[in-house]
């Protein structure tokens, strides 16, 4: 599956696993520091604030229209890399890879950080995502891993994708980030 596929399972995973007012992956790694909530932290900048929320409507517009819901967020000259894909360059090419129903396969992610850039019109986000489907006998399969998202304001004053890669890790690699009894 092409790293846009990946991105979308990580969006729509970010949003499984967030619970209310919280994302599990922003919770601090052992021996990290935490990196502070943007969505309850009345000191974070407003450029990653706007980030964060640019990734949970992404995210959902991923979790209910799957691939098409993807390919609607990138800008026309937008990248997608994926895990062990050519890449997809251009929104047209970009839908063609992203075709996946979100009944069939659901992509989640959660952003573990995000960033402005000094102009205020690029930011990045990187976190962790999910995909789950079925084999063909039925079974759950699970695919996890960690992606980058690069933001830029068009003229009209909207915010695209232009670059989203991600890289698949083992099963269970996330589990790091997770609460006991969790």
């Amino acid at each position: 599956m092409g790293r846009g596929l990946l991105c979308g399972i990580v969006v729509a995973g970010m949003m499984a696993c967030a619970g209310p007012g919280m994302a599990w992956a922003q919770l601090p790694m052992p021996g990290d520091q935490a990196t502070p909530n943007p969505l309850t932290d009345p000191t974070a900048k407003p450029g990653k604030v706007l980030l964060f929320d640019l990734e949970a409507r992404f995210a959902k517009d991923v979790l209910q229209r799957g691939g098409a819901g993807f390919a609607s967020w990138f800008a026309d000259d937008g990248v997608a890399l994926g895990n062990g894909q050519p890449p997809a360059i251009g929104r047209v090419a970009i839908a063609k890879s992203a075709n996946w129903d979100p009944k069939a396969y659901q992509l989640t992610w959660t952003p573990t950080d995000a960033q402005m850039g000094p102009s205020g019109d690029m930011g990045y986000t990187w976190g962790h995502f999910e995909g789950h489907s079925k084999d063909a006998a039925g079974n759950p399969v699970t695919t996890t891993g960690r992606y980058l998202t690069i933001w830029r304001k068009q003229p009209d004053g909207s915010w695209k994708v232009v670059l989203d890669a991600g890289a698949n890790e083992p099963a269970g690699a996330g589990d790091c980030c997770k609460l006991p009894n969790s």
